[in-house]
């Protein structure tokens, strides 16, 4: 296991960040602010500082902090330049430290979602591997704290592309809501379980159409509980599927 985050990446990220939106002032600002929660002594604390540029600044200033500060701090900094993902270099900054660093990580997104619902939709979805895939692609992305859009995108392509070779047809998720009432209720369900499904379905492609499709705005609190709603579904359809129509 690696001890340090290397400098060449380090470097890297100062000149990303700092060619995209971080000024002077703003960076002496907060790692000055990091310092003082870490109890860290940097070099460049105040402004105009002593350094032929911000992308130098930065860098030296970074290399005051410990692996974990770093990381968080890139990790952070990423997200406050760049709330929307808008910026593609800032986006493939994240995503690197993500995928490459994720050791100096406090913990892992995925922690606080039920680990044993996730592993049991995976299971499920052996033999739908396009829909596995979507779902696999989802949890990376919900994993590395990045793309949170497309996060939600890939969760409701994977259900509807479930749904769709249930029922043989090529129909959108909204107009998939009767069937799925009628196969719970074929397959045992009681009517108030079919009804409920629905409603749910309903409010999940509501919820998509408002939030996702028409709004880059995603309330990351509420990934995780549209995550394992996703997954509710995604079992239990295809636990129905097993059983014989009445």
């Amino acid at each position: 296991m690696r001890e340090r985050i290397p400098t060449a990446f380090i470097s890297f990220a100062a000149t990303e960040m700092t060619n995209n939106g971080l000024s002077g002032p703003k960076l002496v600002e907060i790692t000055s602010a990091y310092a003082a929660d870490f109890g860290v002594d940097i070099p460049h604390a105040r402004y105009p500082f002593d350094s032929p540029n911000k992308r130098t600044a930065l860098l030296d200033n970074l290399l005051c902090f410990a692996p974990k500060q770093q990381y968080q701090i890139i990790r952070e900094l990423c997200d406050r330049l760049n709330p929307d993902g808008s910026i593609a270099s800032l986006v493939t900054l994240k995503v690197k430290l993500l995928s490459e660093y994720s050791e100096f990580a406090d913990q892992d997104n995925s922690e606080a979602m039920h680990k044993t619902l996730i592993i049991e939709t995976r299971h499920w979805l052996s033999d739908h591997p396009d829909v596995k895939k979507l779902f696999d692609e989802a949890l990376q992305k919900h994993d590395h704290g990045v793309f949170r859009r497309n996060t939600l995108d890939d969760l409701r392509l994977a259900l509807e592309i479930l749904v769709r070779q249930l029922f043989g047809n090529y129909k959108s998720l909204e107009n998939q809501i009767p069937l799925l009432g009628q196969f719970v209720k074929e397959r045992g369900g009681s009517p108030q379980l079919a009804n409920m499904f629905e409603r749910l379905v309903d409010y999940y492609t509501k919820y998509q159409n408002t939030y996702i499709k028409h709004d880059d705005a995603v309330i990351t609190a509420e990934i995780e509980f549209v995550f394992e709603l996703t997954s509710s579904f995604m079992k239990h359809f295809l636990r129905l599927k097993s059983v014989p129509p009445a």
